[in-house]
């Protein structure tokens, strides 16, 4: 696909969006002279939005306005170079597209490149663009991210314009974006998130949970638990280590969750742990019942071909009947927000494996994608249910594969994680050098 598009498959079509309105002051713009690239679920005015499958585009006209998100960062300087490709529907973190190809990884080319958002991470991770945007909800910008070795924000919930945005699940839908380096996240993330400048706050705690780096099984040895602990003690003190385990935390401070234990049976107990894999089928649940909601009518009337997986999970969600215990999970959801509002405060950080381990390698078989896929959202969960902002941050390559480590932060808290990450990025990188060696 590299060598027939000449662009690693990430684009579904190119053109060029020049900053508006243009002025005299061009140059004075905040993101004057950088291009970004649109996932294909952002509406753009006169162009049909696709959702990542051909029969959405056959059954929808072209938009009639275009999403707040794009105009924002057009009129702060930035050139809109094309539309991505994305996983129909955006219900995948795979990123393998059945009709119209998966992007190739840059980084790790005979693996998956990380969905839905994964058109827009291959461009920024190819130097296709400078920073793309995306849309997470169940981690549809943190896994591409770390697949292919670049920084992905998943901001707070709600806080960035969902509108002229086809919605997944809105409960959890985020505006994301890409980059390569953190300054151009931030120059972004300073555009897009209305919010006050962060004063340079530092953390106070830095909470590093030993069992979420027990969810990597055999790829504990990537040493990302002793890489970040070492990192932040040098920063910050060894003071504000805090390395109790989470799973611990959220059995003893939701009421409600012991409901819903019972769904970690479907994950390899070695690499699992109970409360937080409680937490992923809350949230899956929820998501289900909005996905639904949204698009079970387009769903029955057009009976569109969808892609192995993703039909399944489509057809799934659809045929699901009316969840008996939602006010039960909507509870575990306002009391896992409070909790860990109350654990991480004002000023705190927790810090966990972005994914359980290595992108999966291209067609790996059902079960084993299964697997991964179960360990990965109980991880990515923690964001998705309590609506915290989350960076992933690329600590480069071991043995041939990305491997990248997550920061999270209260609702609102955006600018400080950023701040917190380039506070602790040059030390991380560091650390992974001193533990890798010329594995790296």
């Amino acid at each position: 696909m590299e060598e027939a598009k000449g662009d690693h498959g990430a684009f579904m079509e190119k053109f060029l969006l020049l900053p508006l309105p243009p002025t005299e002051e061009q140059q004075q713009l905040p993101l004057h002279g950088l291009t970004f690239a649109i996932k294909d679920i952002f509406d753009i005015a006169g162009r049909v939005t696709g959702f990542g499958n051909p029969d959405w585009s056959r059954t929808h006209g072209p938009a009639a306005a275009t999403a707040p998100a794009v105009l924002a960062l057009l009129a702060a300087g930035a050139a809109a170079v094309g539309r991505t490709v994305m996983d129909e529907m955006a219900y995948s973190i795979n990123g393998e597209n059945a009709h119209y190809g998966t992007p190739a990884n840059p980084c790790a080319p005979d693996r998956v490149p990380g969905g839905s958002s994964s058109g827009s991470a291959v461009a920024v991770a190819a130097s296709l663009a400078d920073f793309s945007l995306g849309t997470d909800t169940g981690g549809s910008v943190r896994v591409p991210a770390a697949y292919c070795g670049i920084f992905g924000l998943r901001p707070s919930h709600g806080l960035v314009s969902t509108e002229n945005v086809i919605p997944m699940a809105q409960m959890f839908d985020t505006v994301g974006w890409f980059a390569r380096d953190l300054a151009t996240l931030s120059r972004v993330s300073n555009v897009l998130l209305p919010l006050p400048a962060d004063e340079g706050r530092r953390p106070s705690r830095v909470m590093i949970p030993a069992d979420c780096f027990e969810i990597l099984g055999s790829s504990v040895d990537d040493h990302t638990y002793e890489i970040l602990n070492a990192s932040a003690a040098k920063i910050f003190g060894s003071d504000a280590v805090d390395n109790r385990n989470l799973g611990d935390f959220v059995s003893s401070n939701i009421p409600s969750i012991g409901k819903f234990m019972s769904s970690a049976a479907s994950v390899d107990e070695a690499t699992c742990v109970p409360a937080l894999s409680a937490i992923s089928h809350v949230m899956r649940c929820l998501q289900r019942s909005e996905f639904k909601a949204n698009h079970a009518e387009w769903v029955n009337t057009v009976k569109p071909n969808l892609g192995l997986g993703i039909r399944e999970r489509v057809e799934e969600a659809i045929a699901s009947a009316d969840e008996p215990v939602m006010e039960d999970l909507h509870a575990v959801r306002t009391e896992f927000k409070t909790a860990l509002a109350a654990l991480l405060k004002e000023n705190g950080i927790l810090a966990i494996p972005t994914v359980p381990g290595a992108p999966p390698k291209l067609r790996m078989e059902a079960v084993k994608l299964e697997n991964f896929r179960s360990r990965a959202f109980s991880l990515l969960s923690i964001a998705g249910l309590s609506g915290f902002c989350q960076v992933s941050i690329p600590l480069g390559t071991r043995d041939g594969v990305p491997v990248s480590v997550s920061l999270l932060a209260r609702h609102g808290a955006d600018h400080f994680l950023i701040g917190v990450a380039q506070e602790l990025y040059d030390s991380l990188r560091d650390e992974a050098v001193r533990a890798w060696g010329s594995s790296s």
